[in-house]
């Protein structure tokens, strides 16, 4: 009897435990069914902020479709601001609806604007230049409106407006070839200077980073195949005013040398002429420049002189004293203004034609060698302006393209591109890396606007316009068809007109708007051909 007792108490004891483990799920499924029951009795719609400060809404005078009261609705009443009731319908030239381009008045502007014929070549010559974006026919969500309630409430949506820029205040816009590119000398400006005749060296003038003009003298070398060209020119000079005085002596005889004598004599005095013709010629060759007009009316003495330091400038000569100095003095020159860039000379030295004495470059004259992808070579042609920027300091430079290779890389597969590009300040340098641009298209006056102002709604390219009855409340869906775009702006070919105020930031929750509404209208976009 005793015994039934604990046996009892540990049967409730149970119960009582196994009670207590179901009553969080229990609790759980009532809270569950209390939301159920609220949920379905208020429509699954939560509270307005209002309401729940204890303020009273009006119920009725909302309109659930457009997010908006309804009292204020312009879809619902859209007597208090009338759409544009007749649509210009789908342009063909431009692809898209209601084009403002060839309907100006369109455009959400107080007055209608003009459309020049430079506008409509401009759009047609952006549209002609590469296939772009096309938009759906059959869309039909141009004709809708996204309306706030006020500024108030579009201050909160984050949402921004600015003009289309005016014909003065349109910015270029540029279509290009994008490529890794490298600065290097001009190879037509390179000059490698030697001596053209051995010797030792004299005199040294010029060096390192020195700058020089066309004609200075770098150097001068002791060359005694110089020395034997002006002795052989010096002789044959000598012999020729010899000779001549010979014939002359012979036409004053009256006679009384035969006629065969004075043919023989006027012979040799060619004869020597062409020697001295020879002799000058081979002073020529070793960069002694002499005119035959300065060998007519000189007597020998005279030209003994000049020969002397023939070539070299007075003040240099100067620093010389003639009766001790060689003949064979050959001046090294500039043959074009530039830099000295190498220098491998001393005085004393002796030199040959093969060693390089001077190494002389124009900087200010540089190559740009582009890496162009093989898909993009059949873009370019001679004489496209190139863009380059240096990685070194990022100051843009301009060219134009002088030559394409007629081959690919045999490892790249890009094709070499060089354009002439100049430095007049001196502060680029060869061998420098950078990025560089073909301009393929330029258009100087382009429709611009900042890329978050151009949405796409799943087939078509819109903006948002400002009614122009009220700015920041009512904005218009405006199908557009762009061109070029960068990291900050994109070209409206056709669309918009300069004056129109278009959103700008916020056009996205706009769009979220525009989708919203758009699935109870049933847009007709969808499954439709691109035109």
């Amino acid at each position: 009897m005793n015994a039934s007792v604990p046996s009892a108490s540990r049967r409730i004891s149970g119960i009582l435990q196994s009670v207590a483990g179901l009553l969080p799920t229990a609790l759980v499924l009532g809270a569950l069914g209390a939301v159920g029951w609220w949920g379905h009795s208020n429509n699954w719609k939560l509270p307005k902020a209002s309401e729940l400060r204890g303020e009273v809404a009006d119920k009725d005078d909302w309109c659930e479709e457009h997010n908006i009261s309804e009292s204020i609705c312009l879809e619902c009443h859209p007597e208090m601001e009338p759409k544009k009731t007749e649509s210009k319908g789908w342009c063909n030239s431009h692809g898209i609806p209601d084009c403002t381009l060839c309907n100006p008045e369109r455009a959400e502007l107080a007055t209608p604007p003009s459309v020049s014929p430079d506008d409509r070549a401009r759009a047609k010559s952006a549209l002609d230049f590469t296939p772009r974006p096309t938009n759906l026919k059959a869309c039909t969500l141009h004709r809708r409106r996204i309306q706030l309630a006020d500024d108030e409430a579009a201050a909160k949506a984050g949402i921004q407006t600015d003009l289309v820029g005016t014909a003065s205040e349109r910015d270029p816009v540029f279509e290009f070839v994008a490529a890794a590119g490298e600065l290097g000398y001009n190879q037509t400006k390179v000059a490698h200077l030697s001596s053209r005749s051995p010797g030792a060296v004299a005199m040294v003038f010029r060096h390192l980073g020195d700058k020089v003009k066309r004609g200075d003298v770098l150097a001068i070398v002791e060359a005694a195949e110089v020395g034997k060209a002006k002795s052989e020119l010096l002789l044959a000079f000598g012999l020729v005013q010899l000779k001549i005085q010979i014939v002359d002596g012979i036409k004053n005889s009256g006679g009384a040398v035969p006629e065969l004598r004075l043919r023989e004599a006027e012979a040799s005095v060619k004869e020597t002429e062409l020697r001295i013709d020879g002799a000058r010629q081979a002073l020529v060759n070793l960069g002694l420049a002499l005119d035959e007009q300065e060998l007519r009316g000189i007597t020998p003495e005279q030209l003994k002189a000049k020969l002397h330091f023939l070539a070299i400038p007075a003040e240099i000569a100067a620093g010389f004293d003639s009766k001790k100095t060689s003949t064979g003095l050959l001046p090294l020159l500039a043959p074009m203004d530039g830099t000295v860039v190498s220098r491998d000379v001393v005085v004393g030295e002796v030199v040959d034609l093969n060693k390089s004495l001077f190494e002389l470059i124009d900087t200010r004259s540089l190559w740009l060698t582009l890496d162009i992808r093989g898909e993009d070579v059949a873009k370019l042609n001679l004489g496209q302006s190139v863009r380059f920027k240096p990685d070194s300091n990022g100051v843009e430079l301009a060219g134009v393209i002088a030559w394409i290779s007629t081959q690919a890389d045999l490892k790249t597969r890009a094709v070499k591109v060089r354009a002439n590009v100049s430095d007049a300040g001196g502060v680029l340098k060869s061998n420098t890396f950078g990025s560089g641009r073909v301009i393929l298209r330029e258009e100087p006056n382009a429709v611009v606007v900042p890329n978050a102002a151009v949405q796409f709604e799943g087939c078509c390219h819109i903006v948002f316009v400002s009614a122009k009855a009220d700015p920041f409340k009512l904005f218009h869906v405006r199908k557009v068809r762009i061109g070029a775009k960068d990291d900050r702006r994109t070209e409206i070919i056709a669309g918009l007109l300069p004056g129109e105020r278009v959103v700008t930031a916020g056009s996205g929750m706009l769009l979220s708007e525009l989708l919203r509404s758009g699935l109870g209208e049933g847009c007709a976009c969808h499954g439709a051909k691109k035109e």
